[in-house]
């Protein structure tokens, strides 16, 4: 089962949101809530003011090969520790982000803004913000959730995107079948479900950008959350030498 939570104000710096979702959703122990970034930033104050953003060269340089704002550009490079690729055609930059998430842009948005002027940040520490949430839940409503803090991701082969998990608290973000065996016996020797992305996406089905619920409740999957926080979304990342595609 899948719960919008409606209802929710406009999210400002120092909002609690687990006590806002808790208010508006009566929780039950082993629920799971994907939280969007979008107001994850906001009640953390990552939100920026193009118009307050002085544009350096690098980033000059780089908003005339793609028809950008350099202002956002400076930002999109302020959040980036390497530069993956300059698609002038598409105006994408993709950029690994301090976290080591690869994604558009560092994961810049400039939807759902108070004005044409600003723009919002990933987090800081998507993983600190989910167990941030998690405690507020848990002291509003006193039950025993998950959180997932999710963001739209493209994906290089197909077109459209998906919700992605960048952040989690009380679940583990992979769940590991290697050396299980499948039906006919046979071991597995590559399956790790990705369980972070996949309940991110689901989330999505019910949550989009244009109804104003920027949260929901995940119920029934309650054997997937642990008692402690666990490694967080940064498990899933690889490293370098291990990712085909760089």
């Amino acid at each position: 089962m899948i719960i919008p939570v409606e209802g929710l104000p406009e999210v400002t710096e120092t909002f609690n949101i687990g006590k806002a979702i808790a208010e508006r959703v009566q929780m039950t122990d082993g629920d799971i809530v994907a939280v969007s970034q979008k107001i994850v930033s906001k009640s953390e104050g990552r939100v920026v003011r193009l118009d307050e953003t002085d544009p350096g060269p690098d980033a000059v340089s780089l908003a005339a090969r793609t028809g950008k704002d350099p202002r956002l550009v400076q930002h999109v490079l302020n959040e980036s520790r390497n530069l993956i690729r300059v698609d002038e055609q598409r105006s994408v930059l993709i950029t690994e982000t301090h976290h080591g998430y690869i994604c558009a842009n560092a994961g810049i948005d400039q939807s759902n803004t108070a004005g044409e002027n600003q723009a919002i940040l990933l987090p800081l520490d998507p993983d600190g913000s989910a167990r941030r949430i998690r405690v507020e839940l848990e002291t509003a409503s006193g039950v025993k959730a998950a959180v997932v803090v999710t963001d739209s991701f493209g994906r290089a082969w197909r077109h459209g995107q998906v919700e992605t998990a960048i952040g989690c608290a009380g679940i583990d973000p992979l769940d590991d079948w290697r050396g299980q065996e499948d039906q006919r016996g046979r071991e597995l020797t590559a399956t790790v479900i990705a369980v972070a992305d996949q309940i991110a996406a689901a989330s999505d089905l019910v949550r989009t950008k244009t109804d104003g619920v920027p949260a929901v409740v995940l119920r029934g999957l309650d054997h997937f959350v642990t008692e402690d926080d666990g490694p967080g979304c940064a498990a899933q990342l690889r490293e370098p030498g291990d990712d085909l595609f760089r």
